[in-house]
């Protein structure tokens, strides 16, 4: 009896693996420096460690495949190509279906309380996520003067927390967006020259 429990057991991890390996892993160390995964974050302390998918399915998301849509909503709204193409590369790495821990969905990641006034009727629809979130970065652009680094906090801070502080919020993930957002930007720069 107990060599058919092995083999039971073996099938359950498996199936389990399997299952995780379709999911983003989230991990948090603990106080006791302790590393804790997880497909299902429970806290905020979780951040993302690894995201899900294939390296096939990576590849369907190359940084080409919606410059028909980046180039129509930069034209419409006055926003560099380059700097929407680095919002989305930060935002969801192109993957039309990503959906945030906090809701927010698509390639720019709008949050379901935009939609309307940034006129989406569908978040994973490609040229309606870019062009709603496109709107979205020069309604910021212009309540920030311009200022890049403090319209990039406003998008991943809300312009409230902008705001309050003054400046670029004293948020450990903020800070790291709005370098990681202008990083993308002066790579998509050079690829054109």
């Amino acid at each position: 009896m107990r060599y058919m429990v092995y083999p039971v057991a073996v099938c359950l991890l498996f199936l389990c693996l399997n299952q995780m390996a379709a999911a983003d892993i989230y991990m948090y160390v603990d106080e006791n420096g302790v590393r804790h995964f997880s497909n299902v974050p429970t806290s905020g302390k979780y951040k993302l460690y690894q995201r899900a998918g294939s390296r096939r399915a990576k590849r369907l998301y190359s940084s080409n495949k919606y410059d028909r849509y980046i180039t129509k909503a930069s034209r419409t709204h006055g926003i560099e190509f380059h700097l929407v193409k680095a919002i989305i590369k930060a935002e969801s790495d192109f993957d039309p279906k990503a959906v945030s821990r906090k809701g927010a969905k698509g390639l720019m990641q709008i949050m379901p309380q935009n939609y309307k006034r940034l006129s989406i009727r569908d978040p994973f629809n490609p040229d309606q996520n870019i062009m709603g979130g496109t709107k979205y970065l020069k309604y910021l652009m212009q309540r920030f003067n311009g200022k890049l680094s403090l319209t990039l906090a406003a998008y991943n801070a809300g312009p409230q927390a902008v705001e309050k502080y003054k400046g670029i919020p004293p948020y450990p993930e903020t800070r790291d967006y709005v370098k990681k957002v202008l990083r993308f930007y002066r790579h998509f720069q050079k690829q054109k020259s």
